[in-house]
């Protein structure tokens, strides 16, 4: 997914919309009940701009804050609706940073215990910095070890790498 500038300046004014932990649950609630038909309609160029608002009172104004409902009404306004799922994105990296929370991916051959993740988690906050937010996968093809995936940085110890590297080391 990519988040265009203007995302990011939208995702700046959520922000300052009001508490950002309650715009959160606001954008969940926001994305559960938005079907592909509602946004649909909310971005045709075919529905009249006052349909679009009207909708946006009917269909959220009972689940969202009055705020919320008037920020979804400027992407009507300004034609960006379409982007609120990349502008959601935005927001939350940006909540990520004020939390100074790190999102990380880890990669395991085997399913890991609890004990060995949460030592994992406390080891990456200690790298880091930051409190990490750690999803977890597993791939056999890796054979053992771990790919840790942090923002753009891959850190690979698996042992699938390490033998693919003493194969092209060694020329066979």
């Amino acid at each position: 997914m990519r988040v265009s500038t203007l995302d990011k300046i939208y995702a700046d004014a959520l922000v300052q919309l009001g508490t950002p932990d309650k715009t959160a649950k606001n954008l969940e609630l926001i994305q559960k009940i938005l079907t592909p038909e509602l946004k649909r309609v909310l971005t045709s160029p075919a529905v009249s701009e006052s349909i679009k608002y009207s909708i946006v009172e009917d269909v959220f104004k009972k689940d969202v804050d009055k705020k919320m409902v008037e920020f979804l009404k400027v992407l009507v306004s300004k034609k960006r609706f379409g982007n609120l799922e990349t502008i959601a994105a935005a927001f939350n990296a940006r909540l990520d940073k004020i939390n100074n929370i790190k999102r990380v991916e880890v990669v395991s051959a085997i399913d890991l215990n609890e004990k060995t993740k949460k030592t994992i988690t406390e080891k990456l906050e200690g790298k880091l910095k930051a409190q990490v937010a750690a999803g977890w996968t597993i791939d056999e093809k890796i054979i053992a070890g771990l790919v840790v995936k942090i923002e753009d940085d891959v850190i690979d110890t698996s042992l699938r790498t390490q033998l693919e590297s003493l194969k092209k080391n060694i020329g066979v």
